[in-house]
């Protein structure tokens, strides 16, 4: 998470690849993903370290920062001049936006140990039986 964390405050906001050895961006678009807000949910649900909250809140802020626009969301053609696309992904309110929500959500919103997440980040309930 420290890893992810850092490439979103080299660029302001996380480039689709970049090379850890130079620091350099190699594919410089931002499509909306969830991976970043979804580590920092599982990471602060599972060890209770508050540090995990406060890197979603500035990954977020970010987000809201760059990718807003007057309609929604945009995806971003390039981190380094900030060029929002025409397009928002429907992964972007499915589950960046939801592990966003839950990151902060009350106590006791989702119980975490009776759901399992799908590949699109809806809880589904563990069958015990």
């Amino acid at each position: 998470m420290e890893s992810v964390h850092l490439m979103w405050t080299t660029f302001d906001i996380e480039p689709e690849q970049m090379d850890y050895s130079t620091m350099e961006v190699v594919s410089g678009g931002y499509p909306l993903r969830p991976e970043a807000l979804e580590s920092a949910y599982i990471l602060y649900t599972l060890t209770g370290d508050d540090r995990y909250k406060a890197m979603g809140w500035d990954i977020f802020q970010r987000i809201v920062r760059w990718c807003r626009n007057d309609v929604g969301f945009a995806h971003l053609e390039n981190v380094q001049t900030k060029e929002q696309g025409d397009a928002m992904e429907s992964f972007f309110l499915a589950e960046t936006l939801k592990y966003a929500y839950l990151l902060f959500a009350p106590p006791g919103t989702l119980d975490f140990g009776d759901v399992v997440f799908n590949t699109e980040a809806h809880p589904l309930r563990r069958s015990w039986e």
